[in-house]
């Protein structure tokens, strides 16, 4: 079916861009004449993104309401809201899509109300285990409602929700990278174990403030390893910091990692936000990780992410405001035990739901071919 014409909608994350253009890429790979256009919101991640990943992306002027709602530029956001609405209407009645698909985000609240309007028959993809506003929104006129977690139904129509998982960045599971390899281009010695302390594409930090708060305990374990990925945004202040108070050998750190499919091969355990994506990645290549939820996100979502695992015995669990204090004990511990490391991987494989990008865009396809 050549003349496919979809539209996919949302984003503000890298949680969120990341599974809509796995999501795209799917379909294409089903449909290569498939045309896909993304609509996503100005100054936000996905307009740099979307057309890196190939496709054409249309912005729009949507942003969120200020806390608490009666301040008095909120005004501005209600009219901007209202003008994105008008212009997704527009970008619809000018690509006619046969079905819009919704990944949360601002952007994915006006132009699926816009196709649900218009009578578009609309799907969203929902990644947490406690749904986003947007998407709570629209489920109610949404033909299909795809989920990562089980016990969606307080949140959505259960008729309409399938368990498919979220579609994770490819390029983790196609790797091909050795533990060895990925340790060499670490600068790191294969014989040793090796914890990988991540805080997202920002940097997180609590997690940099736990690694500088014990920097003694690291030194004082030689037999292994800490790779340390700060953030851009942090990596000045650490880099005085470690000067200021001497850095491990067994320490190295960097602000960015481009090849996360060889920092996770070479890590033993890792020490990570408990955004969405990040946690399908983990279930799916079975790392045994320690979460420490950002508190910094709506409804707190990231907590609740975290526990659905940490109740199956599938990752372990630091408080935002603890992890300073604990984190770098925790890892040390578990990292030396391999009975819980065996443990963690094998409960948190479990969890893992395979070929989540391919299954949505079959949906995708099923419902534009209706």
């Amino acid at each position: 079916m050549s003349n496919l014409r979809i539209v996919i909608s949302g984003g503000g994350t890298g949680g969120h861009i990341f599974p809509a253009v796995s999501i795209a890429n799917a379909i294409r790979e089903i449909e290569p004449g498939a045309k896909i256009l993304f609509v996503g919101a100005n100054g936000r991640m996905e307009m740099q993104r979307v057309p890196q990943a190939g496709y054409e992306i249309k912005g729009l002027p949507i942003r969120g309401f200020l806390r608490p709602l009666w301040k008095p530029g909120n005004i501005g956001v209600a009219l901007d809201y209202l003008k994105s609405k008008r212009m997704a209407k527009k970008i619809l009645q000018e690509f006619r899509p046969q079905v819009a698909v919704g990944v949360g985000g601002y952007a994915s609240s006006a132009a699926l109300g816009a196709a649900n309007a218009m009578g578009i028959p609309t799907l969203l993809q929902e990644q947490n285990s406690y749904a986003g506003l947007a998407n709570k929104q629209l489920a109610g006129k949404a033909a299909k409602i795809c989920v990562a977690y089980e016990g969606m139904e307080r949140f959505f129509p259960k008729e309409k929700i399938m368990l498919t998982g979220n579609p994770v960045r490819q390029s983790l599971l196609e790797s091909k990278i050795t533990r060895e390899e990925a340790l060499r281009s670490f600068g790191l010695a294969a014989d040793k174990k090796t914890v990988l302390l991540v805080g997202g594409s920002l940097g997180a930090r609590t997690i940099n403030q736990s690694v500088l708060n014990h920097l003694d305990m690291i030194a004082a374990h030689p037999e292994l390893q800490f790779i340390l990925q700060t953030g851009k945004y942090y990596s000045q202040q650490i880099a005085d910091e470690l000067r200021a108070k001497g850095q491990p050998a067994n320490l190295k750190v960097t602000d960015f990692i481009s090849d996360m499919a060889a920092a996770y091969r070479a890590a033993d355990l890792v020490v990570s936000r408990a955004g969405a994506s990040s946690i399908s990645e983990f279930c799916l290549i079975g790392k045994p990780v320690i979460l420490v939820p950002s508190p910094n996100v709506a409804e707190d979502h990231q907590t609740k992410n975290a526990m659905a695992l940490v109740n199956r015995g599938a990752a372990l669990y630091a408080k935002d405001s603890e992890a300073p204090d604990v984190v770098i004990r925790l890892a040390v511990e578990t990292v030396t035990d391999d009975d819980a490391l065996r443990s963690l991987s094998a409960n948190i494989l479990k969890m893992a739901l395979p070929d989540s990008a391919r299954i949505i865009a079959q949906e995708v396809i099923k419902l534009a071919k209706q």
